[in-house]
Order: C-alpha cells, then structure tokens, then sequence
C-alpha cells in the first residue's frame, strides 16, 4: 500500500482535517532492479527506502510487487511512513463540500492512478453514517472508524467500518515516533501545529474500570490533525501487522 488518507470530521467548533501518509518502498541492493523493469531517476540509488512519489507510479507498482513477490527487504514492521499533505478545512464547512473536495483530492495525481493503493479512513464517531454514505454515493469506498474508550478492535465487513479504541490510535503515533518511522515533511504549512498537537496525544485510562476517559479525550485547542494522521498511522500499521502473519 502507498497511501493512507486520514479523516477526521469535525463537529461545530471543531476543524475538520485530512492528512495524507504515504509508506516508503525498499529498494535491496540484492536485487537487479533492470531485471525487473525498474530504472531509477537521477539522484535515486537502490540500496534504502525511497518514495513512491519518487520513483512514480509505474516503478513504485513494480517495486510492491517484487517485493511481496519474493519477501525482499526488512520486516513489515520496519517500514518508515512520512505525512505529505495536511489540510485544514474552514470552520463551518458544510460535509457535502468536504466530501466534494476530498472525492477531487482522490482524482489527482499522485492519487488517481494509484487508488487500488490508497485507502481512506474516515472518523464516524460524532457524525454517523449519513457523511459516509456520501462518500460512497461518489463511487469512494472509505474505510470508517468509530473511535471508543474499550480495549477491542472489532470489524463489520457489511459496511467496511472498524470500532477502534483510542488507545490503539495513540498507541500507533508513539510507536512510529518512537522508532523514527513517522516522518514529516517540513514544508508543510501546518507541520508545526500537527507537532504540537502530538505532544499532547495521550490517553487516560479510569484505574475504576480500566478503560479510557473517552468523554473527555479531546482536549486542549484542537486535536483534529493529529487524529486524522493516527486513523492513517493506526490503519497502516494495523494491516502490516496481517501481511506479517499471511
């Protein structure tokens, strides 16, 4: 997978936002990449982790493929991820103009050619189903997660919706920082604020009860970038975690 499109929809005071995180590809020096059809641009030597982006949509489709094909490179769980895009939606937006403008996001480039790659995770938790059936309505199929203060994930694949505890969500963005494996792109007009948002990321679990205090999770300013980057963060790991075991 390439790209992994996080969602969160806001809710009256609350911005709606979107973040985009893209994984990288290995490219082992083991392998001769011309064998396979894939010639680098200048400037790009095999050897490492590289950016789809990078290589383009042809190559980075064939680099996948040898990879899964014959299990090159390190273990799932090392794969790095970087943010690419962030994006703040005015106060008041109505849905229907978002669902609008990310439909447009998904028909551009590097997107478009790339959507058997790209899968968007969209927070229900606040909004109910009517928003996500939107999406569908424009030929989208996200993924939606209702987010609670429990300890299980469960999946339905009827409408292609997960129930996800928080607590996997925080737990997701530290591992990756922790590791180094969340990178993002500093020419991001709002990188600062999604780097100060992630230091106040947490969860706090009632000793009476063992689950989270999930009524009051969002708090301080605002929470909405760093919430669409773990649903991006949270899913790709969490479908790293089933290639690893297929």
């Amino acid at each position: 997978m390439f790209y992994y499109v996080g969602l969160d929809l806001g809710q009256s005071q609350d911005y709606t936002a979107l973040a985009v995180l893209e994984t990288q590809l290995w490219t082992g020096s083991l392998v001769d990449w011309a064998d396979f059809g894939v010639f680098f641009p200048d400037g790009i030597e095999p050897g490492g982790w590289v950016s789809p982006s990078a290589v383009g949509p042809l190559y980075a489709e064939r680099i996948l493929a040898v990879n899964a094909a014959y299990r090159v490179g390190p273990l799932a769980g090392d794969v790095p991820v970087a943010v690419r895009h962030l994006q703040r939606f005015e106060l008041g937006t109505k849905y229907t103009d978002i669902v609008r403008a990310v439909h447009r996001l998904l028909s551009r480039e590097p997107f478009r050619r790339r959507l058997l790659y790209t899968r968007l995770l969209v927070d229900r938790t606040g909004v109910g189903a009517s928003v996500v059936d939107s999406f569908f309505e424009r030929g989208v199929r996200p993924i939606s997660v209702t987010i609670h203060g429990g300890s299980a994930v469960t999946w339905e694949p009827a409408d292609l919706s997960y129930r996800v505890p928080k607590r996997d969500l925080v737990a997701a963005v530290q591992v990756l920082l922790q590791n180094g494996r969340l990178k993002i792109a500093p020419e991001l007009e709002l990188a600062p604020v999604l780097k100060k948002e992630l230091l106040n990321f947490r969860v706090k679990i009632d000793p009476r009860t063992a689950h989270d205090s999930y009524e009051h999770w969002r708090e301080g300013d605002h929470d909405d970038l760093v919430l669409a980057t773990a649903l991006a963060c949270w899913f790709s790991e969490y479908v790293r975690k089933w290639e690893a075991v297929a």
